[in-house]
């Protein structure tokens, strides 16, 4: 966007089908993903959770390889998203510099490649993170955008928090498929609680013990679906949105499938 207020933004949410276990080919598809979506002119490129990784990667590769952020591909990473001028949320792993404890994290990378800030995961729901400390928005220059990554959707504390710290908008990069502990309206609450609409990047495919073939990407206001997708293969999602009056624009999503 050039750091230039406009009133419609284009955004992409990247619906993938990420391998548990396999950095590279995830890498791979979520940097084809977005030299995709770069070509639709986007301003805004969203992942689901730990998209790098895999939600259930712990069982196949274990917890080593984490490495703390920017690591050298997400150097490489930060230089697609710079050339192409979009502003990128990339659901990663991250390892603390200080104490080396690991983090579900989301990235942001604006667009001229810059890593502008982070979220990490606040709800403890796994045996290999910790639970983050700081909930902040990120501010883009132009609005702020609050971070909810899956289950910290669950209640409305997280989502309160950062609208009482000045978020216009939320965005849920999620790895949240139906099942026994599968989404029941928690975003839709979460937007008719805040007054914010919610972009929520989820994903497809399977892992150890949760499918994911019908988790649904959305964007959802005032607890209304004004759009939603599910597919059985890696999805690139496009729409407009006005800021001014956080409107949709998009009657429908833009879909590009990836093969």
């Amino acid at each position: 966007m050039g750091g230039v207020m406009v009133r419609k933004i284009r955004i992409a949410l990247l619906h993938l089908l990420p391998i548990a276990g396999d950095i590279k080919y995830n890498q791979d598809l979520i940097e084809k993903a977005v030299k995709l979506a770069g070509e639709k002119n986007v301003d805004w490129v969203i992942t689901p959770e730990l998209a790098t990784s895999g939600l259930q990667f712990t069982h196949i590769i274990g917890t080593d390889w984490i490495k703390q952020q920017p690591d050298k591909w997400m150097a490489h990473f930060q230089n697609i998203v710079g050339s192409i001028e979009t502003t990128a949320f990339l659901g990663c792993t991250d390892k603390s510099k200080q104490d080396y404890k690991l983090y579900n994290s989301v990235f942001v990378i604006n667009h001229e490649g810059n890593l502008i800030g982070k979220q990490n995961k606040i709800a403890k729901v796994d045996n290999w993170s910790r639970s983050g400390e700081f909930i902040e928005p990120i501010d883009l220059g132009y609005i702020k955008v609050g971070v909810l990554i899956c289950a910290d959707s669950y209640s409305k504390n997280i989502a309160n928090t950062l609208l009482t710290k000045g978020a216009e908008l939320l965005i849920a990069p999620s790895s949240w498929g139906p099942g026994l502990h599968g989404p029941n309206g928690e975003w839709e609450q979460r937007s008719i609680d805040t007054g914010l609409p919610i972009f929520v990047c989820n994903r497809t495919g399977e892992d150890k013990t949760v499918s994911f073939w019908e988790a649904e990407s959305l964007v959802i206001k005032n607890g209304k679906r004004l759009l939603s997708h599910k597919s059985a293969q890696s999805t690139i999602l496009i729409f407009d949105w006005n800021l001014e009056d956080m409107n949709l624009i998009s009657s429908d999503f833009e879909r590009i499938y990836i093969d």
